[in-house]
């Protein structure tokens, strides 16, 4: 079976206010370069920040807990990623940050690199990536873990991937989702969700051991220096000490009352650490000197307001992030310090069980002494570090009095005074976030979106513009939305999100051109050649330029266009250059191969932007290349077969794709729809016009090789190829179809277009193709037509089609791809709209084939019109009807139709001769529309009339009917309707009079 190719898509992030750095959502990973004096953040939004941390890491706490001043500075941000980052880490050298997000990359950056290059992606797993590890800060390799049941290891070297361990495979069970990991030597240990601690050989990827004994996901692991003991962290509540060399778990840590997120810890038997649960509780817990874990101290040195996702530490400072954009600065606690007296027989009872520490303190800790508060330990920030403790006084008087105690992990600051309270109120210092965007709601026109940020401020933004409209201050969504909302029915062309903190809309190929608005909505406010509509005295529109118009514009070729724009720039250059070179580097025409005769040549199709000879405004506004306004297929009303909805749009005239079948081969009836210009193979009549050079001539029967070898000198290669195969199969048929002379030329023409096939090169499958096939086509020109100038094949949409758009420039653009053997959307390209010019080698080598199509040539992907079916009626039978001789008056046409354009139609036939009598009305000034007793809007579309006012599946019921202005419509069809009932009263009177004579008579 054939691999599915790889979907792209293209996705746009509206830029935010500009602020002093910071986060906008919360912060999922902290690491301290101590070498540099940097702190590195990476949060929620994809965002990974430096903070210049020198002077907190000198800073001297006051007696409140709090320095003066700020102590942190910002250095620099980078936007490493599209969706969370959940863990960063620091590794060779401390020059290389490495960060693992759920937009399923693995990617490094080096932000004392002077290339100023931004984070580059060394891998990447099939699902979101968790967790990192490193063996040591000078490793040259990286583990990440996943959800896909994955620990890969990287080469920072540009090696690429060293090793892959399939966790779930090992096991023989899909639960091996890898949410915690941590290397040391040769040994390298992963938990997940399965409770189950996993030892791996990493060099070799083989399972060493496993150990069991959590009952919910491991969060956190740390291995010692020595790599002999494993400290675990999990959601049931507990840490677990882990020994290698007895196999088993040595002690159960209770200290704390909710899933336990975050170890840190910088001693190297891991004697000294820092935990952090879901509710926000920061504990430090020293065991020095203690025969066992169950014995030394642990007390809580903070409460965040929210659950701890990351706490690091260094020197006198710990760090914590959390759910919030901001990241607070804790002054550590120095465990030495002596309690404060006992005064009551409950602060005994605490301190019954604390082991303090015998043992000589460091460099080290005598500097975190120094720096660190000196006031003595309040016992009631004492933690109970695990069951095996001797029971509290607290715990005691509780239980004999029968009450319910409350958790230790719900602190009072305060409460009553045996209530554990931390032992710091309040951050020393707190680095504060941005606002970021947390939900959105895109309105009915899918071009404005409401937007809540973490602030709870309501803001109106404009998609196409790229920009914010409005601030409604701080309001409840459900609230603002009805007052700006409109009744609209537009296609959904775009998918919104703001995970990342940002707005971000993301387009695909399959449905980036389905919605279309008209140009009178777009609030432009310089509009090029938008004039409103007309209707022409034949009841047709026609071709002249003066009658076809734009009224439509499509909203995912629009915005494309102009985040693009500088993109088109730089290949309109590069295109230039081209052909000035192709052209200079002509060898110059030989006479002396003047009477080579090279026969008859087809005229050539000259592309470009050109200047209409009945239209003198396309000198200071160009048109496309085939020197007519671009026009809105498929505006036009069709007779649809009652019961049955039938396609009557002319696809070869409005360059729509039809279905196979007759559908897309139906002939204008007279009267009954709104055609464009018949295409230019048939005739008014709808048959096929002969050549001119035919006429007078017998017809004669041709077998298909022989239609085939009059086109031979203009067609294709991949035309050769099929006529080559047709013949094969067609040649032994009989004798007369195929002459003998024929298989001769079919022959040499084989054997030159397998020489040619040889020089072909490859067209590429992507934005660079277009290109090539241009070259391709201007290199064609010059061996056919080498005097003539040589026409750019660039055309970009123009302004008369798409209106000017000026995104700002630091909208960032990202082509994405969706591949089938990853879980998630891949990064290919990231940029800004002021960058995309630059980058054009990156974006032809990475973006799609249907992006360079459209920005290049001005196509977009074939796709059927959708239309509505409506019943179109008279209201009381007081204007004449519309339906056939059949008596259908079903009819079909575009969703995007307007009402005025119905009420246009309906004039036509009721009333043909009403604008030679009286140019003052416009049909919908004096025809109104009516759906469900209402009337209808005459700038309302189909589909909105069908989601908004009829709001069924089935036939649309409309109903048309004067509103007084013209009066004799109505006068006129009473009398012929009066007519008709005289005649045939009278009919009915001469039938009865023969049937009444005989009985006279008698």
């Amino acid at each position: 079976m054939a691999r599915r190719k790889a979907r792209q898509r293209i996705s746009y992030v509206l830029p935010l206010a500009n602020s002093p750095g910071g986060h906008r959502l919360g912060v999922n990973g902290l690491a301290l370069d101590s070498d540099n004096n940097v702190l590195y953040s990476a949060g929620r939004d994809g965002v990974i920040c430096a903070w210049d941390v020198a002077r907190s890491l000198d800073a001297t706490p006051k007696k409140n807990g709090r320095t003066g001043g700020n102590a942190v500075a910002f250095r620099s941000q980078v936007q490493a990623h599209t969706h969370w980052v959940n863990d960063i880490i620091l590794t060779h050298s401390k020059t290389a940050l490495v960060s693992a997000s759920s937009d399923i990359t693995v990617k490094v950056w080096r932000p004392f690199a002077n290339d100023g290059l931004s984070p580059t992606t060394i891998g990447q797993h099939s699902d979101y990536v968790k967790c990192l590890a490193a063996p040591e800060a000078h490793s040259d390799w990286v583990a990440s873990g996943g959800l896909d049941n994955k620990i890969k290891v990287w080469d920072l070297d540009g090696a690429g991937e060293r090793l892959v361990i399939d966790t779930g495979e090992a096991e023989g069970s899909a639960k091996g989702s890898v949410y915690a990991l941590s290397v040391r030597g040769s040994v390298m240990a992963s938990g997940g969700p399965d409770s189950v601690l996993r030892l791996w050989d990493q060099n070799s990827g083989k399972r060493i051991t496993k150990f069991m004994g959590h009952t919910d996901n491991l969060r956190d692991i740390l291995i010692n220096e020595s790599g002999d003991t494993i400290m675990t962290a999990s959601s049931d509540q507990t840490i677990k000490i882990w020994s290698m060399a007895a196999g088993r778990c040595m002690s159960t840590l209770t200290m704390h009352n909710d899933s336990v997120w975050s170890l840190y810890s910088n001693h190297p038997q891991l004697s000294v650490f820092f935990s952090a649960d879901r509710s926000g509780l920061i504990a430090k817990t020293d065991v020095r000197g203690s025969s066992s874990m169950d014995e030394g101290i642990s007390m809580a040195i903070a409460q965040e307001h929210t659950g701890v996702a990351k706490i690091i530490s260094c020197g006198s400072s710990v760090w914590s992030a959390t759910s919030s954009s901001s990241i607070n600065r804790w002054s550590d606690v120095d465990t030495t310090t002596d309690l404060e007296p006992i005064e009551s027989p409950r602060q005994a009872a605490i301190s019954s069980y604390v082991t303090r520490p015998s043992y000589s303190p460091t460099a080290d800790e005598d500097t975190l002494s120094e720096h660190s508060t000196s006031k003595p330990i309040p016992l009631n920030c004492i933690l109970k570090i695990s069951n095996a403790t001797p029971m509290t006084f607290r715990e005691f008087e509780g239980s004999v009095a029968g009450s319910s105690i409350r958790r230790q992990s719900e602190i009072t600051i305060n409460g009553d005074s045996d209530e554990l309270t931390p032992f710091h109120d309040l951050p020393v210092e707190t680095i504060e976030g941005q606002n970021g965007l947390i939900k959105h709601e895109l309105l009915n026109d899918r071009k404005r979106v409401l937007t809540l940020d973490t602030a709870g401020e309501v803001m109106l933004w404009d998609l196409l513009k790229c920009v914010p409209i409005r601030s409604f201050g701080k309001r409840h969504l459900d609230d603002v939305r009805p007052e700006i909302d409109t009744m609209e029915s537009i296609a959904n062309w775009c998918t919104v999100s703001t995970r990342a903190g940002r707005l971000a809309v993301a387009l695909e190929e399959n449905y980036c051109f389905d919605a279309e608005m008209y140009a009178d909505e777009t609030d432009i406010e310089q509009l090029i050649e938008f004039r409103e509509d007309q209707r022409s005295k034949s009841s047709v529109l026609t071709s002249s330029s003066s009658m076809l118009i734009i009224r439509l514009v499509n909203l995912g070729k629009w915005v494309l266009r102009y985040l693009f724009a500088a993109l088109i720039d730089e290949e309109i250059r590069r295109d230039q250059g081209y052909r000035d070179h192709l052209k200079a580097s002509q060898p110059p025409s030989d006479k002396s191969k003047g009477n080579l005769h090279l026969g008859s040549l087809p005229p050539r199709k000259v592309e470009g932007w050109q200047k209409s000879d009945d239209d003198s405004e396309s000198i200071t506004t160009p048109r496309a290349g085939n020197g007519m306004p671009a026009v809105t297929p498929g505006l036009q009303i069709g007779v649809a077969s009652p019961g049955l909805t039938q396609v009557m749009s002319n696809g070869a005239a409005t360059g729509q794709k039809q279905p196979l079948g007759t559908a897309g081969e139906e002939k204008p009836a007279s009267g009954d729809y709104f055609s464009n210009k018949p295409p230019p193979t048939s005739d008014p009549t709808g048959e096929k016009v002969t050549d001119s050079s035919s006429e007078g001539k017998p017809e004669t029967t041709q077998s298909p090789v022989d239609g085939d070898k009059e086109g031979a000198k203009s067609s294709s290669l991949f035309g050769k190829k099929l006529r080559l195969n047709l013949s094969k199969k067609l040649g032994g048929r009989t004798s007369t179809e195929v002459a003998k002379p024929a298989v001769v030329e079919d022959k040499s023409d084989e054997s030159s277009d397998k020489s040619s096939e040889k020089e072909e090169k490859p067209i590429d499958d992507n934005f660079h193709g277009v290109v090539q096939r241009m070259k391709i086509e201007y290199d064609s020109n010059m061996a056919h037509y080498p005097e003539d100038p040589l026409i750019t094949c660039i055309q970009p949409s123009m302004p008369n089609e798409t209106p000017v758009l000026k995104p700002p420039l630091l909208t960032s653009i990202i082509i994405q791809e969706d591949s089938p053997d990853s879980g998630g959307l891949a990064d290919l390209y990231r940029g800004t709209v002021g960058s995309v010019g630059q980058d054009a080698d990156l974006i032809e080598a990475v973006a799609p084939t249907w992006l360079g199509e459209l920005v290049l040539r001005n196509k977009i992907p074939e796709k059927d019109i959708v239309k509505v079916s409506f019943v179109l009626q008279p209201f009381q039978d007081l204007l004449p009807g519309i339906a056939g001789p059949d008596g259908n008056a079903r009819l079909n046409a575009n969703r995007m139709l307007r009402a005025k354009k119905i009420i246009a139609y309906v004039t036509d036939r009721i009333d043909p001769h009403g604008q030679d009598e009286d140019d003052s009305f416009r049909p919908e000034e004096y025809i109104d529309l009516y759906c469900h007793d209402q009337i209808v809007p005459h700038n309302m579309t189909l589909a909105t009339l069908r989601a908004h006012v009829w709001k069924t599946g089935s036939d649309v019921m409309l109903y048309y009917k004067g509103n007084g202005k013209k009066p004799h419509l109505e006068e006129k069809h009473a009398a012929y309707k009066e007519r008709i009932a005289a005649r045939d009263r009278e009919l009915a009177g001469e039938e009865a009079t023969p049937a009444a004579e005989p009985q006279a008579g008698g």
